[in-house]
């Protein structure tokens, strides 16, 4: 090995030590734990090695329901929260009076706690003795009967998840995508304009490939974070999410390991590695999406 090539190694030795000690290791660990039947995790032992965790976590009907709730919330929240995004950065990308403003605006929820949004859409939402809640009150303006968004029917529950999940996620896709357009060279809209092409076919033709990496990006961290979403639920519905069946993937992780039916790290594992073979999968699919759509400049 030449000078600079170790010199180069040397440079990357750190990141690499970080990744193998918080990400290689944890999940090499994690997936041992996924086979070790009846660990205990104060003693340190178990009882035998076999595929008994997966079996038992993917007939448990708690995850399965966590399951269904987490695809629910990914196949909604990802691609109304890109479009609402990318409508949104076009606009504001035509505005050129308090531009600025109007991003900051957008923004704010992002920098704004996660739980403190929860307490607010509840309260928006939830039917108390005194108050239907905000939500109830438009539905009684146009003849509608109250709903119990937060201890009622399912889908009037994940109605509000999603609400929440898309206003929560969406002020990082504006940021991105409107700088993303604004990186678009004008001499292209120029051109297109000089040949009398329409404002669809401009959008369709140039504005759209030219920042598609950029909605891959989005699209790609959309469906991971979906994935791994669990504070938004305990930010409406409260810690007992079994019971409100609104449980997600990441939050039946958390209850095995330390929720009321905690202590069962070997499950959690097994839950975890699902997971992450999930992901796993769907990126991969992204990954091959990508080669045939996203434009390389």
């Amino acid at each position: 090995m030449d000078k600079n090539k170790f010199k180069g190694w040397l440079y990357l030795l750190p990141a690499i030590l970080f990744l193998a000690v918080f990400m290689v290791y944890p999940l090499v660990d994690v997936f041992i734990y996924s086979f070790e039947e009846g660990y205990n995790s104060a003693s340190q032992t178990y009882f035998g090695v076999g595929t008994y965790n997966y079996s038992y976590v993917l007939h448990d009907p708690y995850f399965l329901q966590a399951i269904k709730n987490t695809l629910i919330l990914v196949l909604i929240t990802v691609p109304v929260s890109t479009i609402l995004a990318l409508l949104i950065s076009l606009g504001l990308s035509s505005i050129k009076k308090l531009r600025h403003l109007f991003q900051t605006v957008y923004f704010l929820p992002y920098v704004t706690n996660t739980l403190a949004v929860g307490m607010v859409f509840m309260i928006l939402f939830k039917k108390t003795p005194y108050t239907d809640g905000l939500a109830n009150l438009i539905l009684d303006f146009f003849g509608q009967g109250p709903i119990d968004f937060i201890d009622g029917p399912y889908w009037a529950k994940m109605l509000v998840l999603c609400i929440y999940t898309v206003w929560v996620v969406m002020p990082f896709k504006v940021l991105v995508l409107t700088s993303a357009l604004a990186s678009v060279k004008e001499d292209y809209y120029s051109a297109a304009r000089i040949d009398g092409t329409s404002r669809f076919r401009i959008f369709y033709k140039i504005t759209l490939p030219m920042i598609s990496p950029m909605l891959f990006y989005l699209v790609i961290t959309g469906f991971i974070g979906a994935f791994k979403a669990y504070s938004d639920a305990v930010a409406i519905f409260g810690t007992n999410l079994n019971a409100a069946e609104m449980n997600t993937i990441v939050g039946y992780i958390y209850d095995m390991l330390y929720g009321d039916s905690g202590g069962y790290p070997s499950y959690a594992s097994a839950a975890a590695i699902v997971l992450f073979v999930i992901v796993l999968t769907i990126t991969c699919i992204n990954l091959l999406v990508r080669k045939k759509y996203v434009f390389n400049k």
